[in-house]
C-alpha cells in the first residue's frame, strides 16, 4: 500500500511516499481503509524531531483518519466491514494514517456522523477530542460559564468555540481581526483582537481559559481567572506555574475516546458543531501540507484525501 514515511527528522522534504506492507488487524482490531486523513501541528512537530511519539522501524505520521472497515479481527463486535468509521488511532503512539490503511483498536473509532463528508470527519478527531476532553472532561463547563479560549478560529480553537456554546456557556476568542466574523458566526459572543490588545485588560471573570499557544500566554491566562476558575493548557507543563493559587492549572494531552467521539457525532448531527476545512490536498502531498499548516496560520484545518471521492481534490476554503 502506499504511504507517506519520514526518511529522517528534519523539514517537510523528510516526508516521502513509500509501498508498505498492507498491515492486518489482531484481537480487537480492525483494518480501515482510509479515505481522509486530517493534518495537526503534532503531525509536523513529530516530523521534526520525533516529538512524544514511539517509532516504528518505518517512521510513519498521522493519526486522524476517516474511511471504511476492510476487515475486523477476533473479538470485534462494534463494527463490520463496509461501516464508516472515523477517529485517532492509537495517540500517542504511531499509528501511520497518511496511508492507504490503517490498523486500529476498534474501541478508538466511532461512527463517522452521516451528515459530513470523509473530508469533513478526518478533520474532528485529534482536535475535536482535544476540545471535549478539555472542557467537559477537565473543566466540566456549565451553562453560564465564561470561558476564554485561544487560538480560537485554529483546528482545536474553532471546534472549541462551539463546544463550549453547545454547552451553554458565554464564550470568548482571541484571533487577529480578520477572523472575528467568524468566530462570532461559529457562536463566539466576544473576540478580542491579541495583535492590537493584551487579552489580560479586556477580558477578566473568566472560569475556564483553554489555552493552545503556551508559553507567556499560559501565565498572562491565570490573571483573568476568577477565584476557582480552571485553566488548561495544550502545549506543555512548563509554562505552568508550581503554585496557582486560587485557580486550577493542569497541562491535558488528548487520548483516543470512543464515547467521546460518539458525542461528538451526536453534535455534530444536531447541527452545533461544524469542522472548517481550510485545505485539501492528496496524500502524495503531504509534505505540501506541512508547509502550509507549520507557519500557523490556517483557519480550520488541513486534509489529506487519499481515496478519491467527489468534492475533496483541490484546495478549499472553510
Amino acid at each position: 500500500m502506499r504511504a507517506m514515511v519520514v526518511t529522517e527528522f528534519g523539514g517537510p522534504e523528510n516526508l516521502v511516499e513509500r509501498e508498505v506492507d498492507r498491515p492486518e488487524p489482531g484481537l480487537n482490531e480492525v483494518l480501515v481503509r482510509v479515505h481522509a486523513a486530517g493534518v495537526n501541528p503534532v503531525d509536523w512537530k513529530t516530523r521534526a524531531s520525533g516529538g512524544l511519539i514511539e517509532w516504528g522501524e518505518v517512521p510513519a505520521v498521522g493519526w486522524d483518519v476517516s474511511g471504511t472497515v476492510e476487515a475486523v479481527g477476533g473479538g470485534v463486535t462494534v463494527f463490520r466491514p463496509g461501516d464508516e468509521v472515523y477517529g485517532m488511532p492509537l495517540f500517542p503512539r504511531q499509528a501511520g494514517g497518511y496511508a492507504e490503511y490503517v490498523v486500529a483498536p476498534a474501541r478508538h473509532l466511532a461512527p463517522k456522523p452521516a451528515s459530513l463528508s470523509h473530508v469533513e470527519a478526518a478533520a474532528l478527531p485529534l482536535a475535536a477530542l482535544t476540545a471535549w476532553q478539555a472542557l467537559v472532561d477537565t473543566a466540566d463547563v456549565r451553562p453560564g460559564e465564561r470561558v476564554l479560549v485561544h487560538a480560537a478560529a485554529g483546528g482545536v480553537g474553532h471546534l472549541a468555540v462551539q463546544i463550549a456554546k453547545a454547552r451553554g456557556a458565554y464564550v470568548i476568542g482571541t484571533a487577529g481581526a480578520a477572523k472575528h466574523e467568524l468566530l462570532r458566526a461559529l457562536g463566539a459572543d466576544e473576540v478580542v483582537d491579541y495583535r492590537a490588545t493584551a487579552f489580560e485588560e479586556a477580558v477578566a471573570d473568566v472560569d475556564v481559559v483553554l489555552d493552545g499557544v503556551g508559553g507567556d500566554t499560559t501565565r498572562r491566562s491565570l490573571k483573568v481567572l476568577r477565584p476557582g476558575g480552571r485553566l488548561i493548557t495544550l502545549p506543555g507543563p512548563d509554562a505552568l506555574p508550581a503554585d496557582a493559587g486560587e485557580v486550577r492549572a493542569d497541562w491535558m494531552l488528548v487520548e483516543p475516546d470512543h464515547l467521546g467521539l460518539r458525542e461528538i457525532a451526536a453534535l455534530v448531527e444536531a447541527g452545533s458543531l461544524k469542522p472548517l476545512v481550510d485545505t485539501v490536498l492528496p496524500l502524495e502531498q503531504a509534505a505540501k501540507a506541512h508547509e502550509i499548516g507549520e507557519p500557523g496560520r490556517t483557519t480550520g484545518k488541513i486534509v489529506l484525501t487519499v481515496v478519491p471521492t467527489a468534492g475533496t481534490t483541490g484546495t478549499a476554503a472553510g
